[in-house]
């Protein structure tokens, strides 16, 4: 049993080693124009979506995230604060978002891939090392109203989206970057490679960065 010990106490010695040797010799490359290795993708996949899914499991969502005023009141924040980086039915992501990596994720994909609490709990918190600020400073009752925003994009379309900020403007909201056109947009919003919200849950979803 000694003899194990020693041997298994070396190993993860010699595995600490090697791996301080990298992290200090600068060999990973950090830059934004280039993916991470796969095994490094699927790890901080797999942290993220865990530990959104255990902090969010105890947030219960309100009623009526799919009534018509809370839609058109959370799409005063949506437009302000997420299109330029997610877009939106009709509406391009920003230069900025282009690059940026992970790429900000298509919230409609996000969408299915999310409850309504961790979504809730993703807008409001944010997401470490990546563009994903936290929301906290506004309101959970704005936070959940962009929920329902995101909750209904799957299936919303250029004109749909645009009537939404139409409305939301007609009621005082202020959408200084990103207005929906009146119609289709030049070129259709790309789905992210390894973004925030790419690795799909084993629960139902109704996501959401």
């Amino acid at each position: 049993m000694r003899s194990v010990t020693a041997t298994l106490a070396a190993i993860v010695v010699l595995v600490a080693v090697a791996a301080a040797g990298f992290v200090y010799s600068g060999a990973y490359y950090v830059g934004a124009d280039q993916p991470h290795w796969p095994v490094t993708t699927w790890l901080l996949n797999e942290v993220r979506d865990r530990s959104v899914r255990a902090h969010a499991s105890g947030i219960t969502a309100p009623d009526g995230l799919d009534d018509p005023a809370k839609i058109v009141a959370g799409v005063t924040h949506y437009a302000e604060h997420c299109a330029g980086c997610h877009g939106a039915p009709g509406v391009e992501r920003g230069d900025l978002a282009e690059g940026l990596y992970p790429r900000p994720p298509n919230l409609a994909d996000a969408a299915r891939l999310y409850t309504p609490g961790e979504l809730f709990w993703i807008v409001k918190h944010g997401i470490r090392m990546t563009a994903m600020p936290a929301w906290g400073d506004h309101s959970d009752d704005e936070l959940w109203a962009t929920v329902a925003v995101i909750e209904n994009l799957p299936g919303m379309t250029d004109q749909d989206y645009a009537k939404l900020v139409a409305a939301s403007r007609g009621q005082g909201g202020h959408h200084d970057s990103q207005e929906a056109p009146p119609g289709p947009a030049s070129r259709p919003v790309e789905k992210a490679p390894d973004d925030p919200a790419g690795k799909h849950h084993d629960h139902p979803a109704g996501h959401h960065h």
